[in-house]
């Protein structure tokens, strides 16, 4: 060997050796910094996943690191000792890039936690219920995110086409309850596939998004709308969304019968009888896509029937001037709360029972972390209320009973599952602790 070769050999060895080095110390400092991350979410409380999340199989997993490259949100995931790890379970919200992204099938997508149950209808891989006929899509069945739903009601409504077929007479081959994201992308389905379908929605295109507070972003990644196809929103507001839906719907003509309420569903020979708060329907199939948040958890304190007491922030404009508190420690809270502050001369507290805001995204902490240091907004952590009058509340922190001045209550603790409807209906309910 000439010692050409030989110099050239020990350069490429020593060139190698360094690239090996620099990925070493680079995945070294990604293990360290995933470790720092959990560390810290656990410390402050925040290390509960809160709906549909990633349950990683240690012993597949091969450390790839291509789910925490595919997770659209920032640090969900990570590496710690060459495995994948959910680092910051209380900000996934559920997009499955993750488990799409896994070579090697280590990931599977459940509900809930060992620590905290979800209840979840019990539906078939094709959305139906064990109510043959009766299908449900969306919020109502665990998939909160907006993409997500969306095409969970194009996928239901092609499943009720290809199982339950075409109806026979006057009946109806669908109806579907509730004109949010995946009611509205189904019933774009149904029309789509000539389907003699009616969408009944108790309130207003949008369902549960028409209600977010004014400029809440909403959309983090484009979506497939049946009749429409690819739309490329990213990061949008409440507005502008609705607006697409709105212009949409003008565009195919699909019809929607709004401020209809459905008050019961009875299975009858080949379909059911759907009787709501105008008219009764024969229909073959029933598509619900109601949502989870129809029936806002209350206080359950005196005086929460008061007409200062809410359960939506809709304008933080109308607040202005008062003594406002904001009870809830998830993001509709904190967005609450925030907005307002942001937005009017108003006093702003926040209540909320536990110690962390565990169920809150990390750029609402900062925003509300950041007004609370301004002195705009006070925070009561453990804390209840326990009574409301007309001009003031007591509320309960650590033993202590406080009375605070106020003219204004925006509760944002959630939704109640409409269980007793659905067991009306015959639809079997089970809670999910940590399984698929």
């Amino acid at each position: 060997m000439s010692i050409g070769m030989t110099i050239q050999l020990v350069v490429y060895g020593a060139l190698l050796s360094s690239i090996m080095v620099y990925f070493y110390h680079r995945r070294l400092r990604k293990t360290q910094v995933a470790l720092r991350t959990l560390i810290e979410e656990e410390k402050t409380g925040n290390s509960g996943p809160i709906s549909l999340h990633p349950l990683i199989d240690v012993t597949r997993c091969i450390g790839c690191g291509a789910c925490v490259n595919a997770c659209p949100e920032e640090r969900v995931l990570g590496l710690i000792d060459n495995k994948a790890a959910l680092i910051r379970p209380a900000h996934c919200i559920g997009h499955g890039a993750c488990k799409a992204a896994c070579p090697a099938d280590a990931i599977t997508l459940v509900f809930g936690s060992e620590a905290r149950g979800i209840d979840i209808p019990v539906v078939s891989p094709e959305f139906e219920t064990n109510v043959p006929g009766l299908f449900i899509a969306g919020e109502l069945g665990g998939m909160g995110l907006i993409r997500n739903a969306v095409e969970q009601g194009r996928q239901a409504m092609e499943s009720i086409r290809r199982k339950r077929g075409r109806a026979e007479g006057d009946q109806l081959d669908v109806l579907v309850v509730g004109a949010g994201p995946a009611g509205f992308s189904a019933s774009l389905a149904a029309l789509q596939h000539k389907l003699r379908c009616a969408t009944l929605e108790q309130e207003s295109l949008g369902g549960t998004v028409a209600h977010f507070p004014r400029g809440k972003l909403v959309m983090t990644s484009p979506m497939d709308i049946p009749l429409i196809g690819k739309v490329r929103l990213t990061e949008t507001d409440k507005e502008t969304l609705l607006k697409l839906w709105q212009d949409i719907e003008r565009k195919t003509g699909v019809r929607i019968n709004y401020h209809e309420r459905v008050d019961r569903i009875e299975p009858v020979a080949n379909g059911f009888r759907v009787t709501s708060s105008r008219a009764i329907y024969q229909t073959r199939s029933v598509l619900l896509a109601i949502g989870r948040r129809g029936t806002p958890r209350k206080l359950e304190v005196p005086g929460e029937e008061l007409s200062k007491v809410v359960y939506r922030l809709i304008d933080p404009a109308q607040y202005g001037g008062q003594h406002v508190l904001v009870v809830g420690g998830g993001d509709a809270a904190l967005e609450a709360a925030s907005s307002i502050s942001e937005e009017t001369d108003a006093k702003v507290t926040l209540s909320y029972r536990s110690e962390s805001f565990s169920r809150a995204k990390e750029k609402n902490r900062r925003r509300l972390d950041d007004l609370v240091a301004k002195g705009r907004v006070q925070v009561m952590m453990k804390s209840s209320v326990k009574l409301i009058q007309p001009d003031r509340i007591f509320v309960e922190q650590e033993g202590k009973l406080l009375q605070l001045h106020n003219d204004a209550v925006i509760v944002c603790a959630g939704g109640v599952l409409p269980t007793a409807f659905l067991q009306q209906v015959g639809i079997m309910v089970e809670t999910k602790y940590g399984t698929a």
